[in-house]
């Protein structure tokens, strides 16, 4: 699995005229390696891949990092000092890399002089953006998780709960399940607080007529999951209603459309449309999706202006909303599998009908 990553990531270098390749990011490094407690990871075209590790992950990282070499970088030691002896050693005269910042970059560069540093981070992401058979299974089981604490959600909303308990539930729910953690911070905003995309979540008690967004997602072995219902407390009132309804159509026609060979700009249009022809076009503020893998958010971008072709294998959400400032906000969301005819919903939590 991680050799056959490789080898198609040193075909991209070979095709852009790369001699080596510098990984700083832990996705990546955990997406090449099995392994996400790194340093730095170098893969030179030809020879050994190295991974400089520090004292603290050093034996996890003979246990679990695979293909690779593990070198020990000591105390007080000068990482970027040994990575240029590697650099050398190796005969890269190209180098790309992933991400750096600033300070390494710059240091990198009066140390190698003789080198030609290269942004290389779109490599990484035309490889991780189409998720192969290993990765859909962790996710699958990520949005299980997720699914479950958003049915623990279903049960605990209702006046007088505050925000916090009922996040305290999902959260354990999905770590009973199995979950390594959250993806993401939790969200439960109610009353006019739902009318915030990302309202977090307080001490506010929930009321009567409140509308509720709770997006959660669990993080299973590195990837993610992302999932968001929108709850109405005891009895809708009749504009809340109509904008619930507006987004469950929209998000309804959006996975319909959904399937490979579509630009991803055109299924949003087909959301953005139906929300913007009930009137609420103002109101549907981001994007209708994004990727999601071992960040919650990577490409590709379902949006006005992305330029992504859906691909069989992406991962990505489906989350039309509508906010409105003082009354509050619904979002439906769910993380589906793009294949060649359609979308598969990896999060199954039934949507509420009210």
């Amino acid at each position: 699995m991680f050799e056959a990553r490789v080898d198609r990531l040193l075909s991209l270098m070979d095709d852009r005229g790369l001699d080596g390749l510098l990984v700083a990011e832990e996705n990546n490094m955990l997406y090449l390696t099995g392994f996400s407690g790194g340093s730095l990871l170098l893969i030179p075209r030809f020879g050994d891949r190295l991974l400089y590790v520090y004292s603290v992950n050093y034996e996890a990282a003979k246990t679990e990092a695979f293909g690779v070499e593990v070198r020990l970088v000591g105390r007080g030691e000068d990482i970027l000092a040994r990575i240029s002896d590697a650099i050398r050693d190796a005969g890269i005269k190209s180098l790309g890399f992933d991400s750096l910042k600033a300070s390494t970059y710059l240091k990198l560069r009066d140390v190698n002089p003789n080198v030609d540093l290269k942004d290389a981070g779109e490599i990484l992401w035309s490889l991780r953006k189409v998720k192969d058979q290993s990765e859909i299974e962790l996710m699958k089981f990520a949005a299980e998780l997720t699914s479950r604490g958003m049915n623990r959600a279903a049960e605990m909303i209702m006046a007088g709960v505050s925000e916090r308990e009922v996040a305290a539930e999902i959260e354990y729910e999905m770590r009973r399940g199995g979950s390594d953690g959250v993806a993401f911070d939790t969200i439960v905003a109610s009353g006019p607080r739902s009318a915030y995309p990302h309202g977090g979540c307080g001490d506010r008690r929930m009321k009567r007529g409140d509308l509720v967004v709770v997006d959660i997602g669990a993080k299973y072995r590195g990837y993610c999951s992302d999932l968001t219902r929108t709850f109405i407390v005891d009895e809708p009132s009749p504009k809340s209603l109509r904008i619930y309804e507006t987004v469950r159509e929209a998000q309804n026609l959006a996975l319909k459309a959904i399937r490979a060979g579509v630009k991803a700009c055109e299924i949003d249009k087909i959301a953005r449309d139906y929300i913007s022809k009930a009137g609420y076009g103002e109101y549907f503020v981001h994007g209708l999706g994004h990727g999601v893998g071992l960040d919650i958010h990577e490409p590709p971008t379902l949006s006005p202006k992305s330029r992504d072709i859906l691909t069989e294998g992406y991962v990505v959400t489906v989350e039309p909303g509508i906010y409105i400032p003082g009354l509050g906000g619904v979002r439906i969301e769910d993380t589906v599998l793009i294949l060649k005819d359609r979308a598969e919903k990896l999060t199954s939590s039934p949507i509420p009908q009210y």
